[in-house]
This record gives C-alpha cells, sequence and structure tokens, in this order.
C-alpha cells in the first residue's frame, strides 16, 4: 500500500487534516500518513530534511503521495527528494492536489490497494464534484 505525506506550513493544520481524513475513512486498513509540517508546534515553515524523514517512515515500497499546501512547501519537498536514495526518490510523487478533499480521497483510494498513479489521478478529481455542484 502505498504511504502518504502532507507538508504543510502549518503542524496544527496538518495535524487537522490527516484527522479528518482518518476520520472520513472510519475503520479499515488505512494507508500510513506522515505529517511534515511547521518548524515546531507554534512555528509556521516548512523543512526539507522533515519532509525526507516522513517519507522514509511511510515508504513501504509501493510509493509515497506527497501533499503540499503553499509555494514554499513545493520546493520543500523537491528538496527533499534529493535527500533520499534515488529508487525511494523515483517512487515518491508530489501532487498538486488539494490538501484537504484529495488527502480524503487518496485515503480511501490507497485503502483498496490502488497504485501511486492511481490514487494520484483521483486525489486530483477531488474538488470535481463539489466544483459541479456549486456551479448550478
Amino acid at each position: 500500500m502505498i504511504g502518504i505525506v502532507v507538508v504543510s506550513h502549518s503542524r496544527a493544520l496538518a495535524h487537522a487534516a490527516v484527522g479528518l481524513a482518518e476520520g472520513v475513512f472510519g475503520s479499515g486498513h488505512p494507508p500510513q500518513i506522515a505529517v511534515a509540517a511547521g518548524l515546531d508546534d507554534n512555528t509556521l515553515g516548512t523543512d526539507a530534511a522533515a519532509v525526507s524523514e516522513a517519507i522514509q517512515q511511510v515508504d513501504s515500497g509501493d510509493g509515497v503521495l506527497v501533499f503540499v499546501d503553499l509555494g514554499s512547501a513545493v520546493l520543500s519537498a523537491e528538496m527533499a527528494l534529493e535527500f533520499l536514495e534515488p529508487d525511494v526518490a523515483q517512487r515518491v510523487k508530489i501532487t498538486g492536489a488539494p490538501i484537504i478533499e484529495g488527502l480524503v480521497i487518496a485515503v480511501v483510494a490507497a485503502s483498496t490497494g490502488a497504485d501511486l498513479e492511481k490514487v494520484e489521478a483521483e486525489a486530483r478529481r477531488a474538488l470535481e464534484a463539489k466544483g459541479k455542484h456549486l456551479a448550478d
């Protein structure tokens, strides 16, 4: 099963997003999820080394999907890939999917055994239903 990492400038936001996704998922066998967020509990920021550690924490060999919030979170996630062994880095995907809706969908999709590409595709489409509903 793929692993999931949430990279956010806010540790509280990242943990809340993970808590929501796990709560919506309910019982069963969710994927491993790690948070790399904030410089500490109260300081906003991202840390590429922490992202790298989080990726290694949830990497089972099936791939790791990384969610990011703001611009420098993307940069930290990209830099984190440089800290990893090449074989690990090549099975990591940084997604532009929305953190909240995408994470919920990704947890469900990953729990079915879907591969990294399928989970990422599902996460990227996470806003479609809301968008269609609100466009009416």
